[in-house]
């Protein structure tokens, strides 16, 4: 098995990977096979019109997650990586004004999201909770081509075919069964992981990195990884820049900077308590999460909603940490894209499909995982601090209030922070020995995602979403 790092993190805009990244890449897939011509219907006539239904959980919580503009967007050719979120709200104005969509290399289409775009609350889709699908007409209103797609958390799309080829280790297995060919340690469990390492003698990050590079220079990598972290310290550093009040009508207000502003005036003062560093893996959490929040651009970590416990435990790391080194960075993310690619391969990473012990739950091990590796954990100590921080987010709900990536979202992030730094540090006082084998508290994250209600899997149909204050 072999997820590369970078399709673990991924840079994209908020405010999540499932909910927004995911349907506009599904659409700029579906335009994609417009313009190849794919399985165009038999006597369909000139390309005209486009439309879109959004069911389960993208209908439940897809209006706060800015599903609608996502679809909006992608229709219109943007795609997540490239887009300017500060043009977004104008992009999505000038279609609903107009009604139409011009993407490159096809003729304008007919889009009207008031009527073309529909939430569809009854139609659940089997495949997964996040289920989509795009349909085109001809200029007679014939059906052109239709195609269903499923999100399935951080960023990756499928669609339905695909996901049925699928076995129960994630709809991304094949995908990544056929990028692990000509790939030295193709690891698929985190006990393989381990015994890989003690036969050749390798770290993780040794065997990660071979991997990575066996299809690209180790320059040219190292290059790309880079580029993941400073997009994360930008989203950190913007995020404790601006203040002001998030969008979506809960009038939740960033509170990032002026935490930071406290912190900032403490220091060398003497008047913090010890546990103050909690406060500031919290605050470089949060910065990022709203910005998120605000539709900025962030890297899924593994997931949008959960985007802010990995950079905010790097850059612990390196302004916090003794002897943190660039080299050490590089090692933290390639270590946490293992650990996260094997949570993906043999669980979810989908709130919808799992909680969010699947989206702050896994961040949260792959940033222990990292940390303790940046500061020259063992194989096993690795494994046990991806462990622990784990073990310690079974079971927890994905219950957005009004459908927004803000409470409980923001704060849990630093939380998630937090917990991570611990399950590190626990681990590097032992010798990597424990009970509760990772590869097993994934699966206990799995079964426990399956047996959870679906009130508490982004539906924002129970939990805090349903018990807010009375105003």
């Amino acid at each position: 098995m072999f997820l590369s790092i970078f399709d673990i993190f991924k840079i994209g805009i908020g405010p999540s990977s499932s909910h927004t990244m995911g349907p506009m890449t599904a659409a700029a897939r579906f335009l994609d096979d417009l313009r190849n011509g794919r399985e165009k219907e038999p006597g369909a006539g000139e390309l005209a019109a486009v439309s879109c239904s959004l069911h389960g959980s993208l209908a439940f919580t897809g209006k706060g997650h800015a599903t609608d503009r996502a679809v909006i967007l992608g229709l219109s050719g943007f795609v997540p990586a490239t887009l300017d979120p500060d043009r977004a709200a104008a992009l999505e104005a000038e279609v609903r004004a107009n009604g139409i969509v011009t993407p490159n290399g096809l003729p304008p289409l007919k889009f009207q999201p008031d009527t073309d775009l529909v939430f569809d609350y009854d139609q659940i889709l089997h495949g997964h909770p996040n289920g989509m699908i795009l349909r085109a007409r001809d200029t007679a209103g014939n059906l052109y081509l239709e195609e269903t797609y499923y999100s399935i958390g951080g960023g990756f799309v499928v669609t339905a075919r695909e996901h049925a080829a699928q076995t129960h280790g994630g709809a991304a297995a094949l995908h990544a069964e056929k990028k692990a060919e000509g790939c030295p340690y193709p690891f698929g469990s985190a006990a393989e992981m381990l015994r890989m390492g003690r036969e050749s003698g390798k770290t993780i990050a040794q065997m990660k990195w071979a991997n990575e590079t066996a299809r690209e220079g180790k320059t040219v990598v190292a290059e790309q990884v880079d580029a993941i972290w400073q997009a994360m310290n930008s989203c950190i550093d913007r995020g404790l820049r601006i203040d002001g009040e998030l969008p979506g009508g809960l009038r939740v207000k960033r509170r990032a900077k002026a935490i930071h502003d406290q912190l900032e005036s403490e220091a060398g003062r003497n008047i913090a308590q010890p546990h103050v560093v909690n406060d500031w893996l919290s605050v470089y959490a949060m910065a990022v999460n709203e910005e998120n929040a605000a539709g900025g651009r962030v890297v899924t970590s593994p997931t949008n909603g959960a985007a802010g416990v990995v950079p905010a435990v790097l850059r612990y790391y390196r302004d916090h940490c003794i002897g943190a080194t660039e080299e050490g960075r590089r090692t933290f993310l390639m270590v946490a894209a293992a650990i996260g690619g094997l949570i993906k391969h043999n669980a979810s990473i989908s709130g919808a499909e799992v909680g969010c012990q699947g989206e702050v739950g896994s961040a949260a091990a792959m940033a222990a995982a990292g940390l303790c590796a940046a500061l020259g954990g063992t194989n096993e100590q690795v494994e046990n601090a991806a462990e622990i921080a784990l073990e310690h987010h079974l079971g927890m709900t994905c219950d957005p209030v009004a459908g927004l990536v803000q409470v409980p979202c923001i704060e849990r992030n630093g939380l998630g922070a937090i917990k991570a730094v611990s399950a590190a540090s626990l681990s590097l006082r032992g010798d990597g020995t424990h009970f509760m084998p990772l590869d097993n508290c994934i699966e206990a994250m799995r079964q426990t995602g399956l047996d959870m209600s679906t009130k508490y899997k982004e539906t924002s149909q129970g939990g805090l979403a349903v018990n807010l204050p009375q105003c």
